[in-house]
């Protein structure tokens, strides 16, 4: 590793330091008033990856890195841990994780001899319980978004043999769902309907993984496409001097074509 990272490191540790001290915002900060800030970051950081901008993910990666250092810095002032600590634990968590480059996983008799990554990822959860843990699904936060959490818990049981074989298997699931959801809205029980809609989203979302497709990207981009496709339809209701609201649908349906055919015609 270059000395520049190490120096570079101090120097950020040395700047909150003195942020800490002198400017009265950072110092009223505390973990709860960061909190939600750390969300929006990550967030900011997840957008750049959905766009795969180089230059914004180098520049939230830095603002989160800033969050590590300053929930560091004010757990030091508590006397609870410091930046050092958490660099030497997650250190030391990686070795014990990874038995089968720092280690031999024939000293563990739970664990497999690694020959890929889902090896790999079957012994870490393995190795979770190991140390305490009391579910293989106890990794997963509860104030994750809904669908990424969807996501979570099935890698998570697919660690221990809780899976389907085939991707075929899945498909039928959601068909399976799709009807009960169609009984459900038969039936009119608000509640039920609620919960089959939630079952035929667990299962697209289960059926995503199977096609190595990430649920939460492929919604973001469908997102995206969707805000450049209306606000195109926007520009093209003012070019003709109309106001969308005073247009009927079939208008509305017209502009929409057109701005897809355009996008087709860009791709």
């Amino acid at each position: 590793m270059p000395a520049e990272i190490n120096i570079d490191v101090e120097r950020l540790v040395k700047i909150m330091n003195e942020l800490r001290e002198k400017c009265p915002w950072d110092k009223k900060q505390t973990i709860q008033t960061l909190r939600q800030q750390t969300i929006e970051e990550t967030f900011e950081l997840a957008d750049a990856i959905t766009t795969e901008n180089w230059d914004e993910i180098k520049e939230e990666l830095g603002d989160l890195l800033l969050h590590i250092v300053f929930y560091a810095k004010i757990a030091d002032e508590k006397n609870r841990f410091t930046l050092y600590d958490v660099i030497t634990s997650i250190c030391e968590k990686l070795i014990r994780r990874h038995p089968h480059i720092y280690g031999d996983t024939a000293n563990y008799d739970q664990l497999l001899k690694v020959e890929n990554e889902e090896d790999v990822k079957k012994n870490w959860e393995q190795l979770k319980l190991m140390e305490g843990k009391k579910s293989v699904l106890s990794g997963v936060p509860n104030s994750l978004p809904s669908m990424i959490k969807a996501m979570r818990l099935q890698d998570k049981a697919k660690q221990v043999g809780f899976e389907w074989e085939k991707k075929e298997q899945v498909l039928e699931k959601i068909y399976e769902e799709q009807a009960e959801l169609a009984e459900a809205i038969r039936s009119g029980n608000q509640k039920n309907i609620e919960a089959e809609f939630g079952d035929v989203f667990f299962s697209m979302i289960n059926y995503a993984r199977f096609l190595n497709i990430d649920s939460e990207n492929a919604l973001e981009l469908t997102n995206k496409k969707f805000i450049a496709r209306f606000t195109g339809m926007e520009k093209m209701a003012a070019d003709a001097g109309k106001k969308m609201g005073d247009m009927t649908l079939e208008e509305l349906d017209n502009l929409w074509n057109k701005i897809k055919l355009h996008a087709n015609d860009q791709e």
